[in-house]
């Protein structure tokens, strides 16, 4: 994209949690990831954007089980009136969630999405914002997944880049995922 696109309101960061940033759990280029994601944080909050901590949990057993070192969020949240934490059970952060009504009651009407996984948590969330109708970026370097392993006579190995672009180019009709993070601009929604 060479134009900067127009100010969110809002940044939705899913599911950076420990056990997918870290350790043997990790997304391939988690560095980047929470490089790009840490910028998004910084730049939302000097705007006054609403900002949105998804944080999944996860079955018992799994990585991100409640209440366990994998499940606590990676990146440090700085609680107030414009940013929160949102627990969630299902991949779409909208679902059985009260992130639609902070966004509403905020008067949010654009925002970035971003974090882990890709074809998963981050595209569900994407996709019901577009469905509730609000314009979406999901820059294309702040969102990962893992390589898709290799189907014996079905595929070769998906490499997780690849996935994660899939994933983003199959919202690209109704969102912007061409940007990078670093030209995401935020603003203060009007009811803030």
């Amino acid at each position: 994209m060479t134009e900067t696109p127009l100010p969110v309101q809002a940044l939705i960061v899913v599911d950076v949690q420990k056990d997918g940033v870290t350790g043997a759990g990790a997304v391939p280029a988690a560095d980047v990831l929470l490089d790009r994601t840490a910028g998004l944080l910084a730049r939302a909050r000097r705007a006054g954007a609403v900002v949105v901590h998804l944080q999944n949990d996860g079955a018992p057993g799994s990585g991100d089980e409640p209440a366990t070192p994998g499940w606590a969020l990676h990146l440090p949240v700085v609680a107030g009136l414009r940013e929160s934490v949102i627990r969630k059970t299902r991949d779409d952060g909208f679902a059985g969630t009260s992130l639609g009504a902070v966004l509403t009651d905020a008067g949010v009407e654009a925002l970035a999405v971003c974090g882990v996984m890709s074809e998963m948590c981050v595209q569900a969330t994407a996709r019901t914002a577009l469905e509730l109708g609000y314009r979406v970026v999901l820059p294309y370097d702040a969102h990962a997944t893992h390589d898709v392993p290799a189907a014996p006579g079905i595929s070769g190995a998906v490499p997780a880049a690849v996935v994660s672009r899939v994933a983003a180019w199959a919202i690209s009709a109704d969102a912007d995922v061409t940007t990078p993070a670093s030209a995401v601009r935020f603003a203060a929604p009007p009811g803030a």
